[in-house]
Parts: structure tokens; sequence; C-alpha cells
């Protein structure tokens, strides 16, 4: 069951709003004074909102505008990100949406080739992806044999040879203005190779995990609607029980 922390945080965050101002504009002036000009006590509820709502608001603001952290569930951006990072995806990047009905309110920017990016699945929408924008909207895309090319031009491709860890074979793509990793399973193995048209006001993502990503191959390309922001830092990693990895904190996500 996938739990809407959004709804339940928005939510929340009306409910003891709307406790603090009934008491303040209502309820206090009809409290019993005692002959000492006290006033009777507001009650638990009034109290707990009072406390938290000023934090759940904070939190909503934050989490809804600005940045939103997200845990990497799988290895299908590796070796760009790995399973048990833990990042910050920043909100604002391609406008601002407002919380639980996600309509954009203010235009700030639109996705450009090589970004990382968090979806939701048109297919299911309370659930989130993770991969790298390769197509804007009326883009030409072929991918043959682990070879991405845009509009008639390859995408630049070179072996990463600078790599020993275990996770070979690796290139290095040339995406847009970045630099990053790829991986495949193997020279000869490629999955879902073909040509695609990215429509209008959709954006097609693929894994850097080539040959093990549910990416746009299968989902088809994402409407610009369901775009949730641009992954930017890892700022923890820990898989299971394992120690953190130090090293991971604060990578840039190119």
């Amino acid at each position: 069951m996938n739990i809407n922390l959004a709804l339940i945080l928005t939510v929340l965050t009306l409910l003891s709003g709307v406790v603090v101002a009934l008491d303040k504009y209502y309820f206090s002036k009809r409290r019993e004074v005692d002959d000492e000009g006290v006033a009777a006590s507001p009650g638990l509820i009034v109290e707990y909102s009072r406390s938290f709502f000023p934090v759940l608001l904070f939190v909503l603001v934050i989490r809804s505008f600005i940045f939103e952290p997200f845990r990497i569930p799988s290895g299908s951006m590796m070796p760009t990100l790995l399973q048990g990072d833990y990042i910050f995806v920043k909100k604002y990047s391609y406008g601002l949406r407002l919380p639980v009905i996600e309509n954009k309110v203010i235009e700030t920017g639109e996705p450009e080739r090589g970004d990382v990016v968090v979806f939701r699945l048109p297919s299911e929408p309370n659930v989130n992806y993770i991969k790298r924008v390769v197509g804007l909207p009326g883009d030409e895309l072929v991918y043959n044999s682990h070879q991405l090319t845009v509009n008639g031009e390859p995408v630049a491709l070179r072996p990463d040879t600078g790599t020993a860890d275990g996770l070979q074979p690796r290139f290095i793509e040339s995406l847009g203005e970045r630099d990053h990793g790829i991986l495949i399973a193997s020279p000869g193995n490629t999955m879902r190779d073909g040509r695609y048209t990215v429509p209008d006001g959709h954006y097609f993502m693929m894994g850097d995990n080539r040959d093990n990503s549910r990416d746009s191959r299968f989902i088809g390309a994402i409407p610009e609607t369901h775009l949730v922001g641009e992954a930017v830092r890892i700022w923890m990693h820990m898989d299971g029980l394992e120690w953190p990895n130090w090293g991971r904190i604060g990578t840039k996500i190119q």
C-alpha cells in the first residue's frame, strides 16, 4: 500500500490551523474567567494544535515548494545513484505546484536534456520514479545496441576506464550539458531497442542502468503534469542495516 504523505500532511496542517483559528477568534472569547481573571484552560486539542500547527505548516511549505527527500529503492539509476541513496529533490525547478492536487500555479522552468528527474507514474500517481531526461517534446529518438541518437545526432559515448568497482561494462555519456556514467549488462545484451517520438508536453526518461530500468521504453513518455522535481544532491546513503556510506553525503547528482 502506498501512503500519500502529502495528503496526510496537508490534512493535518489544515485541521490544526482551523482549530487554532476557531480558538483565537471564537472559543477564547467565551471561556469562563475565575475570580482572579484567569481564563479556563483551552483543552488538549487546542494546546496540541497550537504546538503542532506552525511545525506542520513549515514542513508542508518546504516539502511542497522547495525540497523533498526521497530514498532510491532500486539500482535502475546505477552508477549515478545506488540503492539506499537518500536524495534531495528541488521542487521548484519545473514550476510551483499545489500539494495533493498538483496544479501548477507558478512557472519557473522546464526540464533540460540530461536532468535527473523524479516523476509520478502515470498509471499509479502515488508511485514516484526517478530517471534521466533523454528526450524533450518533439524529439525523435533511436536506441540501438546501447547507442542513443537524438534527432539524428548520436549521443557521445566513450568507455569509462577510470573505474574498478565491479560495475563494468561502464561508459560515460555526454547528454546536454552533463557527462554521466551509464551501466550496461553486457555489450551484446540490449533491452528494448527502438525508435520513439516524444509527444508535445511529454518527456522521454531512461535509467542510467540501461539494461535494468523500467523507463519510457516500457511506460511511455511522461506528461509534464507528472513531474515532481529535479534530483540535485545525495544527503545520505544507508542500505539496510549497514553503516552509512559517508563518502556519498553531499554528492552532486550529475
